[in-house]
C-alpha cells in the first residue's frame, strides 16, 4: 500500500520539525542529540537520575556515564551513552530541567568532564533506584548515593 503524496509531505514536515528539538524522536529515530554538548548530555543524566538530591549522587551518576564512555561496548561519547534507548530516564535528553538542581548539575558536569570521579563507584557501569535488590549472582553493589544503588556486573 502506497502512502499518498500529501501524507508523505506531512510526515517529512513532522520529521523536520522534530529534528529541531533536542533529544526528540519520531518513529523510533533519534533527532537533535547532536545539538546538545557533552556537558548538556552529562548534566541532564545527572539531573534526572540522581533526583537532584546531592552533589555526591550526581558525581556518582556522572562517573557511571564516563565508565561507559571508556568501555568499548558502549558509544564513545557522553551524548551517545546518555542517549542509548532504555538506559537512562525516559526523556533525559528532551525534558525540561526546572529547578535549582540544574545549576548543581552544570557544576558537577564541569567537574566530571575535568576528570572528577566518585571513588566509591569504582568501575560500576550500572545503577538502579535505592531500596531495590535483585537476586542475580553477577551484581556486586559498591555504593548507595543520590537515591541510587551502583553496582558492577561480573
Amino acid at each position: 500500500m502506497r502512502a499518498a503524496p500529501k501524507t508523505i509531505l506531512r510526515l517529512a514536515a513532522v520529521a523536520v520539525a522534530a529534528s529541531t528539538l533536542g533529544g526528540c524522536s519520531f518513529m523510533g529515530l533519534s533527532f537533535g542529540t547532536a545539538r546538545l554538548s557533552e556537558k548538556e548530555c552529562l548534566m541532564r543524566a545527572m539531573y534526572f537520575e540522581s533526583n537532584r538530591s546531592s552533589s555526591e549522587g550526581m558525581l556518582a551518576v556522572g562517573t557511571v556515564v564516563m565508565n561507559r564512555v571508556n568501555d568499548p561496548r558502549y558509544p564513545k561519547s557522553v551524548c551517545g551513552v546518555v542517549g542509548q534507548p532504555k538506559q537512562f530516564a525516559q526523556g533525559v535528553l528532551s525534558r525540561k530541567m526546572t529547578d535549582s538542581g540544574a545549576v548543581l548539575a552544570a557544576q558537577m558536569a564541569d567537574q566530571v568532564l575535568r576528570g572528577a570521579r566518585h571513588p566509591g563507584v569504582r568501575g560500576a557501569q550500572h545503577f538502579h533506584t535505592a531500596g531495590l535488590r535483585f537476586p542475580y549472582n553477577n551484581m556486586h553493589y559498591v555504593l548507595e548515593a543520590g537515591g541510587n544503588e551502583f553496582y558492577e556486573k561480573y
